[in-house]
């Protein structure tokens, strides 16, 4: 089966590892390159750096390869313009990874040859070395979604995701187009829609390069910002009766 692959990959300031980080994933693309209409798909958020020259560069000698510029608007409403355009260029299935060279490619072919098995393929960090301040806000995170909206998904905001273009459509639907936490919202409406979801363990290294945006002194500021906004949203879940038991 020639099943084609779009793997989206959000960017912002990230040109210290950038290239690396291309280079380990366009070779996924080109083994599972769809007939040609596979690609490795890159969001420019924003950056203030030269990550915009490194993706021009990069496409000049990598047809698999294709990225889109938008004014900053955060790593959610980069993944979900990312996703929106994944499936218009239909997609058979939909990866998600971030570009920082925290997670690994030798960790995707485990996913790839299960992908029949499941609706969504979730990565599982279960040796981090992103620091405990990361880990908390995951941890915080978990507790939240299952106090809200009465689901479990150990890790909601997880940045190795493999999705059916089914899944990934029926999902994206309950999230808010400039929602700052769009995957977490995804790993919600998944078991809110009773989608099929594996997890499976993946490595997750220290970051390669650019900024840490989280830090002790705005997880609070985070963790209020969610409740109020997972509340809201569960609210108007609750009224459309979409998957709520």
């Amino acid at each position: 089966m020639n099943d084609s692959l779009i793997i989206v990959m959000p960017a912002y300031n990230e040109e210290e590892t950038l290239h690396a980080v291309l280079q380990e994933w366009y070779q996924i693309i080109e083994i599972h390159n769809g007939g040609g209409r596979s690609r490795l798909l890159v969001i420019n958020d924003g950056s203030r750096d030269g990550t915009e020259t490194i993706l021009k560069r990069f496409s000049e000698d990598h047809p698999l390869f294709a990225h889109r510029t938008q004014p900053n608007g955060g790593h959610g409403a980069a993944l979900w313009n990312g996703y929106r355009l994944a499936l218009r260029m239909h997609a058979d299935y939909i990866f998600q990874t971030d570009s920082d060279g925290q997670t690994s490619a030798a960790d995707f072919q485990s996913f790839w040859r299960r992908r029949e098995q499941a609706d969504v393929i979730l990565g599982r960090r279960e040796h981090r070395e992103d620091g405990r301040s990361r880990i908390f806000v995951s941890r915080v995170l978990s507790g939240l979604i299952r106090m809200i909206f009465h689901v479990y998904t150990p890790d909601a905001n997880c940045p190795y995701r493999l999705m059916s273009r089914r899944a990934l459509r029926d999902a994206l639907g309950m999230v808010p187009r400039r929602y700052f936490l769009t995957n977490v919202l995804l790993s919600v409406a998944f078991e809110k829609q009773r989608k099929e979801v594996l997890l499976l363990p993946i490595s997750f290294r220290k970051r390669q390069g650019g900024t840490n945006s989280i830090h002790i002194r705005n997880i609070m500021k985070v963790g209020i910002r969610s409740i109020y906004e997972f509340m809201m949203l569960e609210r108007i879940y609750q009224r459309r009766h979409i998957g709520v038991d």
